[in-house]
């Protein structure tokens, strides 16, 4: 069963096909899943497994017990390997005892041979292949074979081609991955989804607001890593042509990279860094923002951005096509490598009536994405695997 379905024919087949996808176990690997706080990764997995429970029975695969706290409550688990154990080359074996008829991945790593069931990867984005410096957490053996991984584009190839079908979370990517002709499989887009929105972002009432407190800084506001693609250093520049706005860096960062940071803050600049920030005190900065703002060079999807849009903040943003594909255009744009760009985008989505303008198609754009609608399609591709 290593490679894909065979074919049946006639009535009898039909009927079997339907009842296979009917009682199928699925497995979600949820081993990429955070002990403290959720990363793109993490809540990309967690939030499908939470949709999924809803439509048919799921079976978690973690290593930590201290995951099951960012994981849907209810969902039954097992508790495996570490994916950067040696171990990993045979959990196809206890996925083949568990009688796993699907594995899902939100990754497009997961070890194992000679498997009995169909298995499914997912590919967020090509951001490394640019940038092939490896998250700074993963530890010194992964990073430096992370960096190998990136060099070439056959490695990912062969990742790929073991799998039954691929996932990934942008029609931008499903593009990269078919014109750098990364697999042989089917590629379906899984998108990425915001949130439900907190009781006070669904009862408030944004409007026209300036996302300012009377007298206080107008607040702009930015999700994400620090890595140097993100370019976090043309928001901190473009903080010297915006007198009367503050800053928020809500996410965690190294002690080397916040001083590097800091370092280049212009003169009396407003910038506040959180170094992490709960999901409620987010909500909270996001209702009352003038912006969500960032200048990456490179995403995969953005999840921040459609957060933003979802609880009706005005997003400024570079001017990359996936942005373009995520907000559907209703967002201001800008060249990432101009400070001065940057703040004339800020300022624009100051007026009362393009504001207005802008957070009503936003909202209508963002509705197109929901965990429900994202699970369904993964629920299908899984049962067409087993038909």
């Amino acid at each position: 069963m290593n490679g894909l379905g065979q074919h049946r024919s006639g009535t009898s087949g039909q009927r079997s096909g339907e009842a296979g996808a009917a009682t199928m176990k699925v497995f979600v690997d949820a081993r990429w899943t955070r002990t403290d706080q959720h990363d793109g990764i993490s809540r990309f997995g967690a939030s499908l497994i939470e949709a999924l429970h809803h439509l048919h029975p799921v079976t978690m695969l973690i290593h930590d017990e201290r995951q099951l706290r960012l994981l849907p409550s209810g969902v039954p688990h097992v508790k495996v390997n570490s994916p950067f154990s040696p171990r990993e080359l045979w959990l196809s074996r206890t996925l083949n005892r568990l009688g796993a008829d699907v594995v899902f991945s939100p990754m497009q790593v997961i070890g194992g041979f000679r498997r009995d069931y169909r298995l499914v990867l997912t590919l967020h984005d090509l951001i490394y292949y640019r940038h092939p410096k490896p998250p700074g957490f993963l530890p010194l053996p992964v990073r430096i074979a992370w960096r190998l991984y990136h060099k070439a584009f056959w490695p990912q190839r062969v990742m790929l081609n073991r799998a039954d079908a691929v996932v990934t979370v942008s029609g931008t990517t499903r593009k990269l991955i078919e014109e750098h002709r990364l697999t042989r499989r089917s590629v379906t887009v899984v998108h990425n989804a915001p949130s439900p929105p907190s009781e006070d972002a669904e009862n408030g009432d944004p409007g026209v607001d300036s996302g300012a407190e009377p007298g206080g800084p107008r607040e702009l506001v930015y999700m994400g890593s620090f890595m140097p693609y993100k370019n976090v250093e043309t928001l901190i520049a473009g903080m010297a042509l915006l007198p009367g706005h503050r800053l928020h860096l809500v996410s965690r960062i190294a002690a080397a990279r916040e001083a590097e940071l800091r370092a280049q803050l212009p003169p009396d600049s407003d910038v506040v860094f959180w170094q992490g920030i709960s999901e409620s005190d987010y909500q909270a900065l996001l209702g009352r923002a003038s912006a969500l703002v960032t200048a990456s060079r490179d995403e995969g999807f953005g999840l921040p951005i459609i957060e933003a849009m979802n609880a009706g903040t005005p997003v400024v943003c570079s001017d990359l096509e996936i942005f373009h594909e995520v907000t559907g255009g209703h967002a201001r744009f800008f060249d990432p490598g101009s400070s001065k760009d940057f703040a004339a985008a800020v300022r624009a989505v100051e007026d009362p009536r393009t504001r207005a303008d802008l957070i009503a198609a936003a909202r209508g754009q963002a509705a197109k994405f929901t965990w429900a609608n994202s699970a369904e399609r993964l629920l299908e591709l899984m049962r067409d695997l087993v038909r």
